[in-house]
């Protein structure tokens, strides 16, 4: 069984964060393991408070984990510091120094930038932002941004979806670390767009666009968390990242189309619905 990493918020609620993380990779058959960031005080009406993990305790938790059950796959959520974010940084280097070339292969890392919660919460200061476009985002695979996430870490505005594809390509020039090497992919979502189209830019340059339905429900909240973790399981999996971005759509869609409303705000999808038996009455 193939194991996967979360570095990500923890919230009570369950509907994003870690505890939805670990729910996405036990759907799709994987075993997930937790790093917290931050614990808040949030439920189903949105985010009360936030209260940051210690970089120590963050890079003795990191530490321990990749002694004893290295990942095969890492998902990075919220980040909450700017002191966390260099601890994951530090981390990203050793992990992918000591596993480039190992017989596991390549091994995929996946950013869900969440920068403001869905209730309009700033959770990353503009220090913190400029540390991710200047060191985070070279090192990693894959970012999952909204297009408000986009116009933050590319520094350039939106004025509607026909602007998508020429700041993704902008973003992935400004962060590749040689004209020749690493490119980052951007699976960039459109969950506030009506239909939700998605863009896909693969590292090679290629862009294209995925369709969406919308799906009418309250059961929405962390649905580019869930959206960013089923994209990393089916890549870890072993799909190309245009399958893996597909299939990641429609676990999202059916998670929205069979959730249960739980709490009075907006509420958390079905992530658990491969591996639930439906009731028959």
């Amino acid at each position: 069984m193939h194991t996967v990493l979360t570095i990500a918020g923890f919230d009570p609620s369950s509907g994003a964060g870690v505890t939805a993380d670990l729910m996405v990779f036990a759907a799709h058959s994987l075993f997930g393991t937790a790093c917290i960031t931050a614990l808040t005080v949030q439920s189903t009406q949105g985010v009360r408070s936030t209260h940051p993990t210690s970089p120590d305790l963050l890079r003795a938790t990191l530490d321990c984990l990749e002694e004893d059950i290295p990942p095969s796959g890492i998902k990075i959520g919220m980040l909450s510091t700017i002191d966390n974010i260099s601890v994951i940084c530090d981390y990203l280097d050793k992990h992918q120094h000591k596993h480039w070339h190992s017989p596991s292969g390549w091994i995929p890392v996946v950013f869900d930038p969440v920068l403001r919660s869905t209730s309009g919460r700033e959770l990353m200061d503009p220090a913190g932002v400029n540390l991710l476009r200047d060191r985070m985002l070279p090192e990693l695979d894959w970012i999952t941004p909204n297009h408000a996430e986009l116009a933050v870490l590319s520094g350039i505005p939106l004025a509607g979806p026909d602007d998508v594809p020429r700041v993704c390509r902008a973003l992935q020039t400004r962060t590749a670390k040689s004209p020749d090497g690493h490119r980052l992919g951007i699976f960039a979502t459109g969950g506030d767009l009506d239909p939700p189209n998605d863009f896909l830019l693969l590292p090679t340059g290629e862009g294209l666009w995925l369709s969406g339905e919308r799906v009418t429900t309250r059961s929405t909240h962390g649905t580019g968390c869930a959206l960013s973790s089923a994209f990393l399981s089916r890549l870890v999996l072993g799909d190309t990242p245009r399958q893996a971005a597909q299939a990641a759509k429609e676990y999202v869609s059916r998670a929205l189309k069979t959730a249960t409303p739980i709490g009075s705000g907006l509420g958390p999808m079905n992530h658990l619905w491969p591996i639930t038996k439906p009731i028959v009455e």
